[in-house]
C-alpha cells in the first residue's frame, strides 16, 4: 500500500513462493553431506544398502523427506516424542514404499506403519509405556542381554548401536561431550537419552535438524573416526532457498512495475523455476561439503595458518574462539606436535567465518563493480530470468551483494578459510584485490572446466584421488594468485588480464609439456599413474599432473605480452635457463620446505617470489643482450661461463643431499641473483 521496494520479497514462502516441505530443500541439501561423508567412505548410498537410525517421523519435513532420497535405506529404527520404532531386519523395497505412504498421509505417525512389513523383531512402542520389549533379534543387534528397557533407556542402547548413519530429522539434542554436563546443553527433555560424543558407534550423522549435538558433541564424534559436518553445514540449502526467492522476487518486481510482467505470469514463473532453484541452492551445498574436505585434507600440514587465522579474528573482534568451541593454543599445539589437525565441525566454523568477513570485505570494495564480475550477478539467477528479465539485474538493489555473494562462495569453497589472510600477509594486497587474483587465476587456468570434469567422476573415481587432484589446481591458482599480486603495476582488471594472459597460457601448455625433463616426466608419471588406476579418463590424469609444471609459464607470456613478442620465442629462452640452472627443482624445493607457523609460510613466499624475479630478470637479461643471436641462452652462458659455473657447481652439489632447509635454498636463491647482476 505504501509502495515499498520490496513488495513481497520481505519474506520467502506464503502463498506465492517456495513450500520448503514440499520441495523437501532441507533434506536435500544434508543429504548432500550424508553422500560425501559414504562416498568418501568408498560407498555410493543411492546404489548400495546402509543401515539408519533416526529421529523423527515420517510426517515431518526433515524426516521424512530425508528418509525418501534412497531406496537403499535399512531404517532399522527411529522414535520421536511419542514412539519408538524398531526393524532390526528392514526390506529395502517394502520399507521404502510403505515410508513414501506415511509421508503422503496427512498426520501420520509411526503407528501408522503397517506391522505386516515389519522385520521379525520389531514393532512400534509407546514412550508412555514403563517397559519395551527387547526381541532377541534387536538384543543380538544391539548386543545387550535385558529382554526389556525403558524406553528412555532402549533410546540410548539404540544410539550407542552399530549402525551406519544416524539421521536426525527431529527437536532436541541427543549427542553432547563428555566433558560437558547435561545442564551444559540446557534441553532438560532429553537429558534421560542423551549420549556422549565418543559412545556414538555409527559411521555417519546427517543433521537436517537444528541442535541434535552440541558441537563439543561433534568434535568428540569426528576426532574418534566419524563423519560429521555441522547442523548450519547441513541444513543450509532452506536459508539459501529462501535466499534465492527473496533475490528473484525483488527482480520480478521490477518487471511486473514496469508492466512487462503480470502477477499471474509471475505467479507461473516462480513455480516454473522451482527445480533450478533447488538444483542451484543443493550445488551451493555440495561445493560447501567438498570445501571441507579440501580443509580436512590439508588440515594437519595448515595448522599453523588456521591457528593464525583464528587469532587474526579475535584480535579483530570478529570471533569469539569461547563461544564457537575452537581449541585454544595450547591445544592446538598439543595437536601439531601429535601430528593432528582440525576436525570438520571445526573447519566449518572456519568456512562460516572466514565466508562472513570477505562478504564484508568485499562489499566495502570496488570488486562488485568489477565488469567481468557483472555476469555473476546476472548467472545467481535461474535460466528463464536470464534470459527473459536478465535486463533488471544491473538495476537490482542488491546486485552488489550477490556479486559479493557469488565471489565469495567461489574464493572460500575452492581455496579454503586462510587464503585470503595468507596472500594478504605475504603480498600486502587488499581483499578486493586478491578476489580479483583469484577471479583472474581461476580464469587463466581453465579451472571451473576442471572442476566439473573431476566432480562427474563422483562414486566412479575414489573420492581421496578426486581431492588429490584438486590439489594440484588449488595449488596452481594459489601460487598463480600471489603471482599476480606481485605485478609490479598492480593493475588487475580482470578482463584485460584474461584476455592478456589466457591465449598465451594455452599456448604455452603444450610447449611445457615437450620441455621437460627425463626427471620432471617421470614425477609426471608418478601423478598420473594413481589417478588413471583409480578411473580417472587419461586425458584428465595428465591435465592433473601438467598443472604442477605451468606456473612459470605466467613470467613467460607476460614478459612475451609486455615485449610484445611471440611467447614461443620467450619459452625457449627460460626453458633453455631453466634447464642450465635448475629453476624447476628450486621452485620444487622451496614448496616443499615444511611451515611451522606464520613467519615460516611468509620465509617461504618470500624465497618462492625472489627465485621467480631473478628467473624473469634474467630471461630479460637474456632477451636484451643476446635476443638476435641464434641460440641466446648458448650466447649468454658463454659470456658468463665463470659466474654460471659456479651456481650449476653449487646446485649440483645440494642436490646431493637428502633433504633441503630454509637456509640452504636462501643461499642458492641469493646466489641467483648475484648471477643476474
Amino acid at each position: 500500500e505504501h509502495g515499498h521496494w520490496l513488495g513481497d520479497a520481505f519474506a520467502s514462502g506464503g502463498s506465492v513462493g517456495y513450500d520448503h516441505k514440499g520441495m523437501g530443500i532441507t533434506a536435500r541439501g544434508a543429504w548432500e553431506g550424508v553422500k560425501r561423508h559414504f562416498r568418501e567412505m568408498g560407498h555410493d548410498t543411492q546404489k548400495e544398502p546402509f543401515s539408519v537410525v533416526g529421529i523423527g517421523d515420517m510426517g515431518g519435513d526433515v524426516f521424512g523427506n530425508g528418509m525418501l532420497l534412497s531406496r537403499h535405506i535399512r531404517l532399522k529404527a527411529a522414535f520421536n516424542h511419542l514412539h519408538i520404532f524398531l526393524d532390526p531386519d528392514p526390506d529395502e523395497a517394502a520399507s521404502f514404499k510403505e515410508r513414501r505412504r506415511l509421508f503422503r498421509k496427512a498426520g501420520s505417525s509411526w503407528m501408522d506403519y503397517k506391522a505386516e512389513l515389519i522385520s521379525k523383531g520389531g514393532g512400534v512402542f509407546s514412550r508412555a509405556d514403563k517397559t519395551v520389549p527387547v526381541s532377541p533379534e534387536v538384543r543380538e543387534w544391539l548386543g545387550i542381554d535385558e529382554a526389556k528397557l525403558a524406553p528412555n533407556a532402549l533410546i540410548k542402547k539404540l544410539l550407542k548401536a552399530e549402525f551406519d548413519l544416524l539421521w536426525n530429522g527431529g527437536i532436541g539434542t541427543y549427542v553432547k561431550a563428555s566433558s560437558e554436563s547435561h545442564a551444559d546443553v540446557g534441553d532438560l527433555a532429553n537429558n534421560s537419552v542423551r549420549v556422549n560424543g565418543n559412545e556414538l558407534r555409527c559411521k555417519a550423522v546427517g543433521e537436517g535438524g537444528n541442535l541434535g549435538m552440541t558441537q563439543l558433541g561433534r568434535v568428540e564424534f569426528a576426532r574418534n573416526g566419524g563423519f560429521v559436518n555441522t547442523d548450519f553445514i547441513d541444513n543450509s540449502a532452506g536459508v539459501d532457498t529462501s535466499d534465492h526467492e527473496v533475490n528473484i522476487k525483488i527482480l520480478l518486481n521490477q518487471a511486473v512495475r514496469a508492466g512487462r510482467l503480470s502477477a499471474d505470469n509471475r505467479r507461473a514463473l516462480l513455480a516454473e523455476m522451482t527445480d533450478e532453484v533447488a538444483a542451484q541452492v543443493l550445488r551451493n551445498t555440495y561445493l560447501q561439503t567438498l570445501a571441507i574436505s579440501m580443509m580436512e585434507s590439508f588440515s594437519t600440514a595448515r595448522l599453523g595458518s588456521m591457528s593464525h587465522f583464528i587469532n587474526v579474528l579475535e584480535e579483530a573482534g570478529d570471533l569469539d574462539r569461547e563461544l564457537e568451541f575452537l581449541p585454544d593454543d595450547e591445544e592446538l599445539q598439543r595437536r601439531r606436535e601429535s601430528g593432528e589437525g582440525l576436525c570438520r565441525p571445526e573447519l566449518a566454523v572456519l568456512l562460516s567465518y572466514s565466508k562472513i568477513t570477505l562478504f564484508r570485505q568485499l562489499l566495502d570494495s570496488d570488486v562488485p563493480e568489477d565488469s567481468w564480475l557483472s555476469d555473476e550477478a546476472v548467472n545467481y539467477f535461474p535460466a528463464p530470468i536470464r534470459e527473459r528479465y536478465a535486463r533488471y539485474v544491473p538495476t537490482h538493489r542488491l546486485k552488489r551483494e550477490i556479486i559479493a555473494t557469488q565471489d565469495t562462495n567461489s574464493l572460500v569453497n575452492r581455496m579454503g578459510s586462510t587464503f585470503v589472510m595468507r596472500m594478504q600477509e605475504d603480498t600486502g594486497a587488499s581483499p578486493g584485490e586478491v578476489a580479483r587474483a583469484y577471479s583472474i587465476a581461476r580464469e587463466i587456468f581453465g579451472a571451473r572446466e576442471f572442476w566439473c570434469a573431476i566432480e562427474k567422476l563422483d562414486n566412479m573415481a575414489d573420492s581421496s584421488l578426486q581431492i588429490s587432484a584438486m590439489l594440484e589446481m588449488w595449488s596452481l591458482i594459489r601460487q598463480a594468485t600471489r603471482w599476480l599480486l606481485n605485478l609490479p603495476d598492480g593493475k588487475l582488471e580482470i578482463r584485460r588480464m584474461v584476455r592478456r594472459l589466457a591465449p598465451g597460457l594455452e599456448t604455452m601448455e603444450e610447449a611445457i609439456r615437450e620441455s621437460l625433463t627425463d626427471e620432471e616426466k617421470e614425477s609426471m608419471d608418478a601423478t598420473m599413474r594413481p589417478l588413471v588406476e583409480g578411473g580417472f579418463p587419461r586425458k584428465l590424469a595428465e591435465r592433473a599432473a601438467i598443472l604442477e609444471f605451468l606456473l612459470p609459464a605466467l613470467d613467460i607470456v607476460e614478459t612475451a605480452a609486455r615485449r610484445n613478442t611471440d611467447p614461443r620465442r620467450v619459452a625457449r629462452v627460460a626453458f633453455g635457463l631453466g634447464e642450465m640452472i635448475e629453476f624447476n627443482w628450486l621452485r620444487r624445493q622451496i614448496s616443499s620446505l615444511g611451515v611451522a607457523g606464520q613467519w615460516h609460510a611468509m620465509s617461504r613466499a618470500n624465497l618462492r617470489n625472489e627465485l621467480f624475479a631473478h628467473e624473469n630478470r634474467l630471461v630479460e637479461r637474456v632477451l636484451s643482450d643476446h635476443g638476435r643471436k641464434k641460440n641466446p641462452v648458448l650466447a649468454w652462458a658463454e659470456a658468463h661461463d665463470r659466474a654460471l659455473e659456479r651456481v650449476v657447481h653449487m646446485i649440483a652439489s645440494m642436490k646431493s643431499q637428502p633433504e633441503m632447509d630454509y637456509a640452504t635454498l636462501s643461499v642458492a636463491v641469493r646466489a641467483l641473483g648475484k648471477l643476474v647482476d
